[in-house]
Order: structure tokens, then sequence, then C-alpha cells
């Protein structure tokens, strides 16, 4: 095979290929935030609430962990203007991993909530905290600790997850690749950088959640 690797062709588009990065990232931050909300909702739910309650949550938990996100993403975008609604390719790709995401978190945050202590939760009630002052004051902070690891590594999932997106014409770190791709047609050198990219993203993010971890919630963390 005849071929000479030729970054200087490449290094122009990196600023392009940063600026799609840190689309991801946001990409990535914002399902992730939309999903923790929903997990820690449906987790509390799943663990104080009714019995009718928690069966609709385990039909959403079942459909979304077990079905493919891209399917889910494609439904959004490719099925929903049938119904008349009309999603641009960024909120079809932020809708689908946001639900995607709430589903998995609402099992991991779920096993957080079973794992509290009964003692707590009865002193508790003996100074007279109501049900949403215990999941509030003695809940949530244990469920931080115990599971900042574990959601710091689906984070991280999440970020390498934003590749999809490239299909739906967005310009994340993947998408904007394909185009300096189709401008250069040097895709051994394209690729390279953007996996090196990729690797640099997932490091950084990995040490910020690690001193966060360890520092905001005294969390077991290993850094990077």
């Amino acid at each position: 095979m005849d071929y000479t690797l030729q970054f200087g062709q490449v290094w122009p588009f990196l600023p392009r290929l940063l600026d799609g990065a840190l689309l991801s990232l946001q990409i990535a931050l914002l399902a992730f935030c939309g999903g923790l909300f929903i997990g820690t909702a449906l987790a509390s739910v799943k663990a104080f609430g009714p019995v009718w309650a928690r069966r609709l949550i385990n039909a959403y938990v079942v459909f979304f962990t077990n079905t493919p996100q891209l399917v889910q993403i494609y439904f959004l975008f490719f099925a929903l203007p049938d119904a008349g609604i009309l999603l641009s390719p960024y909120a079809a790709v932020l809708i689908g991993m946001t639900l995607n995401a709430g589903a998995y978190l609402t099992e991991i945050q779920r096993a957080g909530f079973e794992s509290r202590r009964q003692s707590e939760m009865e002193a508790a009630e003996v100074l007279g905290f109501n049900r949403l002052q215990q999941i509030r004051y003695v809940v949530l902070p244990h469920v931080a600790r115990v599971l900042f690891p574990p959601l710091s590594n689906h984070f991280i999932l999440m970020t390498l997850g934003t590749s999809m997106a490239a299909i739906f014409g967005v310009e994340e770190l993947t998408g904007q690749a394909l185009n300096v791709n189709a401008q250069t047609f040097r895709s051994i050198e394209v690729f390279t950088l953007t996996g090196l990219i990729y690797i640099v993203l997932t490091l950084i993010a990995s040490v910020a959640l690690g001193l966060l971890g360890k520092f905001a919630f005294r969390a077991r963390m290993r850094l990077a």
C-alpha cells in the first residue's frame, strides 16, 4: 500500500474538530442532567410510590433499556413528523439521549435508594421529617456519595455516544470529522486525530468528575 501520512493537510481543520468536541460535551451534559432529573424523580417513586406508579415506571425503563438508543432517536426524528411533531436533528438527539439516560439512571439510583439505612430513615421520622424531607436530607446525600462513581461512568459513555448524532447531521465531533474527511480525503489522519480528541475529552471529564466526587461528595473516585 502506497500511502503517505500527511497530517499537515488536516491540522488547519483542528479548530472545527474542537468546536465539534465542545458540542459533543454540551449534548452529553444536557442529556445527562435531564436524565439525572428524570432518574432521581422516578427512583424516588419506585422506592416510596404506589404500586400502579411503579408499574408505569417499570414499563418506561424496560422499553428504553431494551431498545437501541439509535432506534429511539430515529422514531423521534422520522416517525413523529407523521403525527405533526417536527424536531430538529439537535432536538431529536438531545431528547432521545435524555429519555434513554433517564431510564438507565432510574435503575442506577434505585439501587442507591435501596441501599439506604433503615435506621437513618427511622431517625428522620422521629425528628418529624416528612417523606420529601427524608428523601432530600437523608436519602439523596447517601445516594450521591455511593452512586457518584457509576453515574460518572455513565456520563463518559454518553459523551462517547454523542457520535451517533452525526447520522442526523449534527456537527458534533464525529460529524465535523466526516465533513473534514469529505474535504481532504485523508481518512487515516482525520479519524486518528478525532480519536485522540475523544481520548483527551474523556480523560479531562474523568479527572474533573473524580475531583468533584472526591471533594464534594466524599465518594471513592479513581482519578484517570
